[in-house]
């Protein structure tokens, strides 16, 4: 994947990047992983800002990194869409709303507390699995297509059962590191045409 710098006339359409980023940002929930499978329902199949290819490489980027990955794709996808504006735009119209709401929540349960507060979390929290669940499962028939994949994902999930946290993590990345360059290696380069047209046209 090639991220090309957005043209001039790009940076117009920073309203439009906030909008979309404030309705996920309202709306979104289940934390970082489903919030990638959101991405991809609005990003890649409804409005077509990136393909498939380009979107499985952002997320690989974005997971590589520390930090929220959700978070990291929004800001670049706003990138790639309006310019540094469209990146600001994409960032507080996602993270503001989840920010305030969260401080308004932890403010009434610090308050009120109780068996009834209990039992919210704990739906809540039965809701988010399904969520998120949903999302992986969602993702998987894109970024686990084939045996070998497969096989990488599940040596992923074993190695981070096993070890440690910390641990886990970084043989888990590892690992998927050497065995993506044995299995993987691709036949050719992926070039701007990963990206949608429309963004391809501003290299």
């Amino acid at each position: 994947m090639t991220l090309v710098s957005p043209s001039s006339g790009t940076s117009s359409r920073w309203p439009e990047v906030f909008g979309v980023f404030l309705q996920l940002g309202l709306t979104a929930f289940g934390g970082p992983a489903a919030h990638i499978g959101y991405f991809r329902q609005i990003f890649v199949i409804r409005r077509a800002w990136l393909n498939e290819d380009a979107f499985a490489e952002l997320v690989t980027l974005c997971q590589f990194l520390p930090g929220p990955a959700s978070s990291q794709m929004g800001f670049v996808i706003g990138l790639i869409r309006a310019g540094p504006a469209g990146a600001v735009a994409a960032w507080l119209g996602f993270t503001l709303p989840a920010a305030l709401l969260m401080a308004a929540f932890a403010t009434g349960v610090a308050r009120l507390g109780g068996p009834l507060i209990a039992g919210l979390e704990h739906g809540l929290a039965l809701v988010a699995t399904a969520v998120v669940a949903q999302a992986v499962l969602a993702m998987a028939r894109t970024l686990a297509p084939d045996p070998r994949r497969i096989g990488i994902a599940l040596a992923a999930i074993l190695i981070v059962t096993v070890l440690s946290p910390v641990a886990g993590q970084g043989v888990a990345i590892a690992v998927g590191l050497l065995a993506g360059i044995w299995l993987c290696r691709p036949t050719d380069v992926t070039g701007p045409d990963a990206l949608s047209p429309d963004v391809s046209r501003a290299a």
